[in-house]
């Protein structure tokens, strides 16, 4: 495979885009993040990352396995799999543009050839409504949040595979956008994402753990006490912009559509365990 201009490991001290420093691939990428937060938390088992902060924070992991005995998204599961079983006003139903079933949440995001883009499960569930004549759905908020909720669910236990295909420079090119987003400074802040879930993470920012980015996307979408409410990885994505005074980009652009087509590619080999629930 093509090699890209810049690697994980070196950003990953300095959580920086500098000039281009030693090639690597994508898979070298993947194996230098995943290494770098086993050495940097060498106590967490590796795949207890999926569990976000509560890998690194005893305290807040006792909380947050309370919460999961009565789970606050569990209303959005049985929602969502009502929306799937309800046909459309012209007799199909999410089965005819999902036939293997909804327990399809790890083949998501996926590089799409024909259309040269990066296809996440929330464009893909809102393509098919449209396709069957059916108004898409928000992509933040809402019941965009239960039928994914209820997919994730039946997914859970799948493994993570995203793939970036050899025979199409597109696809390399939109995994380096991702990374280059990813380390990318923005905002009056000037914080990256990597800033606080690389370099930083496992400090505290004011009240807050700072989380590891390993295992960032395998429980979304999730119930947040801090929203009241479930919310999609693009919703995090946004808020994680405004958080640092930068102007969030457009859920499901291609911005974030890249960003999480890298960024899910990191957690290869994680298991799908949302959706979740989180401070």
């Amino acid at each position: 495979m093509k090699r890209s201009l810049i690697t994980i490991s070196a950003l990953a001290v300095g959580c920086l885009l500098a000039a281009p420093i030693i090639a690597s691939t994508p898979e070298e990428d993947q194996a230098a993040w995943q290494a770098y937060f086993q050495e940097r938390f060498p106590q967490v088992p590796k795949d207890d990352f999926a569990n976000g902060v509560y890998s690194i924070d005893p305290v807040g992991r006792e909380n947050w396995e309370a919460i999961e005995e009565f789970p606050p998204y569990e209303t959005a599961i049985s929602n969502g799999e009502e929306m799937w079983n309800t046909p459309f006003a012209n007799g199909k139903t999410y089965a005819d543009c999902f036939p293997d079933g909804p327990g399809v949440k790890a083949e998501y995001p996926h590089w799409d050839k024909e259309r040269g883009m990066v296809v996440t499960l929330p464009l893909a569930i809102n393509e098919c409504r449209e396709a069957n004549g059916e108004e898409p759905l928000k992509y933040k908020k809402g019941p965009i949040n239960d039928i994914v909720a209820y997919m994730a669910y039946e997914s859970r236990g799948d493994v993570i595979n995203v793939e970036i295909p050899e025979d199409d420079p597109r696809a390399l090119e939109a995994y380096e956008k991702g990374k280059q987003f990813y380390f990318a400074r923005r905002g009056q802040l000037n914080f990256s994402c990597a800033s606080c879930h690389v370099g930083n993470s496992g400090t505290t920012l004011r009240t807050e753990i700072l989380s590891p980015a390993l295992g960032h996307t395998t429980h979304f979408p999730v119930y947040r006490s801090k929203w009241g409410a479930m919310g999609t990885l693009h919703r995090r994505f946004s808020g994680c912009n405004k958080q640092v005074r930068a102007k969030p980009f457009e859920a499901q652009g291609e911005e974030y559509r890249n960003l999480e087509y890298f960024l899910t590619y990191m957690n290869n080999g994680f298991e799908i365990n949302g959706p979740g629930a989180r401070k």
